[in-house]
């Protein structure tokens, strides 16, 4: 569990202003892009509430015994809601399930002996099935005395209406590469941290995954792939293809890797023919590669294209269990169609 919330002074004055003004909600969705920071920023409130704390930055005092209880999830002032742990089949669940939001209702009525607040923190509700999200709605209609419920959503656009309107939503902001770089070294990770900062969108969570795939050298890949064109160096493609069917593991899916590293590639380079070839280089030739691919807003409007058709065509394929390699390929066969030439702006007559 993080300590540290990074970058988003804006969600914590929004809710320390409301709770020492005596305007605390029951319920707040902390919303936001994975890996910026939302359940940190959770984890942060329940300690800061608990501990009964007045700092206008979520501080706790280091001495609080309330830190140690969290830490070891024993705090019997907090509940955690998430995808349970199915025994049978020796992993996570796939959803939150209504049984586990049901649990709310039994922790709110027996903690209450307890005295003053009461927190549970849901991550994510993204992962609530339609029962669970009935049931929870239920919880917000009629909340329990002195419950606190942060719920915490990446994609609150698909979650019932009626549960979003019942809470008070602190948006969190991608980082900034400076602040990708800081929570990086918080984390241990100093070596390239200004490419993870640059492939990550701001997420945190999204860099630590490109470190645990080796996402860097797999980005490299793309562009000396790329810096073939305009004839793609068939093997390499071939290659770089076949290692988007392994077998997904605890670092995460190479087939979802790979079509994310092909996005940004794409984005960088409908970017580049905009505003230039972004700062910092993410990979070595990358900057002088995207000037080259995109020199114009011409050429920036068909890589552009080519990401949101192509990327959503290989996601849709794999859905139905199509082979992740001839997906890749496909993927790459079309891009290579793309060379500079047809990039460039038509001549002017």
């Amino acid at each position: 569990m993080t300590n540290r919330v990074i970058g988003q002074d804006h969600a914590i004055a929004a809710f320390t202003e409301a709770a020492l003004g005596g305007r605390l909600h029951h319920a707040w969705l902390l919303t936001g892009p994975r890996g910026i920071g939302k359940a940190t920023l959770a984890w942060a409130i329940a300690r800061w509430v608990l501990s009964g704390a007045t700092s206008p930055n979520l501080t706790v005092p280091d001495d609080a015994p309330e830190l140690r209880r969290l830490k070891a999830l024993s705090e019997p002032r907090l509940n955690l809601i998430r995808r349970p742990w199915d025994d049978k089949a020796g992993r996570l669940s796939a959803q939150i399930t209504v049984d586990e939001i049901r649990k709310l209702l039994s922790f709110f009525h027996l903690s209450s002996a307890e005295g003053g607040r009461r927190i549970a923190i849901i991550d994510a509700a993204d992962d609530m099935n339609i029962a669970a999200a009935n049931a929870l709605l239920k919880v917000l209609e009629e909340p329990p005395k002195d419950a606190l419920i942060l719920i915490i959503a990446h994609q609150p656009a698909r979650l019932l209406p009626t549960i979003r309107s019942r809470c008070r939503t602190l948006r969190l902001n991608p980082l900034n590469p400076a602040q990708v770089g800081n929570a990086l070294a918080d984390a241990g990770i100093d070596d390239d941290a200004e490419a993870l900062a640059a492939l990550s969108d701001g997420s945190v969570g999204e860099a630590l995954r490109l470190v645990g795939q080796d996402g860097l050298d797999r980005y490299q890949q793309i562009v000396d792939l790329f810096a073939t064109l305009p004839r793609m160096d068939r093997l390499a493609a071939a290659k770089f293809s076949d290692q988007a069917a392994g077998r997904a593991g605890a670092d995460g899916d190479p087939f979802d890797l790979s079509i994310t590293l092909l996005d940004r590639f794409l984005t960088r380079t409908a970017r580049a023919g905009l505003m230039g070839p972004p700062l910092p280089q993410a990979a070595k030739g990358e900057g002088a590669l995207l000037a080259r691919l995109s020199p114009d807003d011409h050429a920036a409007r068909i890589w552009a294209d080519a990401q949101a058709r192509l990327s959503a065509r290989a996601r849709a394929g794999r859905a139905v269990n199509l082979d992740p390699a001839a997906l890749v390929m496909d993927m790459l066969t079309e891009l290579a169609r793309l060379s500079p030439a047809q990039s460039a702006s038509p001549a002017k007559s």
